[in-house]
């Protein structure tokens, strides 16, 4: 079982309008609203493709029960905390020249919050998968991702970091099986500049030794990398006109970890990944998927 855990889970409203002016009434062509926060786009992709996966995270308000029901209607098992304070809603605006992204802090976490996480976390078995993406909310500290590392470790799940915070870096210490970063993060978090192959190797080697087993290194319109200390893949993008990257990564590692759990088959997961993402990225949200076969004609995957 793949298990998700998203701390800081949202809604995202799409805006779609002419070019904005300002101190005037900007009136929208086209809304959508969708079901958001990092580890749910990954296991809605599961889910997409036919894995099992169980989302945990903490949802409250209107817009908690909006997107627990949401995600139950697609029969995905959902394992709320609830809190009192509404999910944020974030806003991802397209005028058909520029992409704008508001992101709300999201609702204050206190300790019975924090205690309730951990409860149900204790579900993870051996051979279990817990995939933790986002954002932490106001009230919990780095330190509260380690706690849920150890406790995953206690009982033989394995864990994949899909996070922003500085503290990753310190994270690595307890060997997790796979990371997911892009390449700002390599840059603000690591001081790692990854412009070409070569610098991409080198800053692969770094993070293994800081203590990464396995990396997934996303860049956009630039391609995909994969290293697993041992070899190092290269993925490229399919052409695609943007709509909005607000979601891409987390549908490239809900891709990926699809195909490589289970099947061990790098290439084939990069070029899922590659394609999977492309056609979120050209959508608002996470679209409908229905171009991802097409799109993985125009990929090409190379072991460097």
């Amino acid at each position: 079982m793949i298990h998700t855990l998203t701390l800081n889970t949202a809604i995202d409203m799409n805006i779609f309008c002419d070019p904005l002016k300002p101190s005037a009434v900007n009136r929208t062509r086209h809304t959508e609203y969708c079901p958001n926060g990092k580890g749910v786009n990954v296991s809605l992709i599961l889910n997409h493709y036919q894995q099992p996966t169980h989302i945990m995270g903490i949802f409250g308000g209107f817009t908690g029960r909006y997107i627990v029901e949401e995600l139950r209607q697609k029969k995905i098992k959902v394992t709320p905390t609830w809190v009192s304070e509404p999910t944020r809603i974030n806003i991802f605006i397209n005028d058909g020249a520029e992409e704008y992204k508001l992101v709300n802090p999201g609702a204050k976490i206190d300790d019975e919050c924090k205690q309730q996480v951990i409860h149900h976390l204790q579900c993870v078995t051996s051979g279990d998968y817990l995939a933790i993406s986002g954002s932490l909310p106001p009230g919990i500290e780095s330190r509260f991702y380690s706690e849920i590392i150890e406790l995953c470790q206690q009982k033989g799940c394995e864990v994949i970091l899909d996070i922003s915070h500085p503290v990753l870096r310190q994270l690595l210490e307890l060997r997790p099986l796979l990371i997911k970063p892009n390449d700002d993060e390599l840059r603000e978090i690591f001081g790692l500049d990854v412009s070409n192959h070569q610098q991409v190797r080198e800053a692969m080697r770094t993070l293994h030794q800081l203590g990464a087993r396995n990396v997934l290194l996303t860049m956009g319109a630039e391609g995909l990398y994969f290293s697993d200390g041992a070899s190092v893949w290269f993925c490229s993008a399919p052409k695609i006109d943007l709509v909005s990257s607000a979601c891409a990564g987390d549908a490239a590692l809900g891709a990926f970890l699809s195909k490589w759990i289970n099947e061990d088959d790098v290439a084939h997961a990069l070029a899922l990944a590659s394609a999977t993402g492309a056609d979120v990225a050209g959508s608002a949200g996470l679209g409908n998927l229905q171009r991802t076969e097409e799109l993985l004609q125009q990929i090409q995957v190379v072991q460097l």
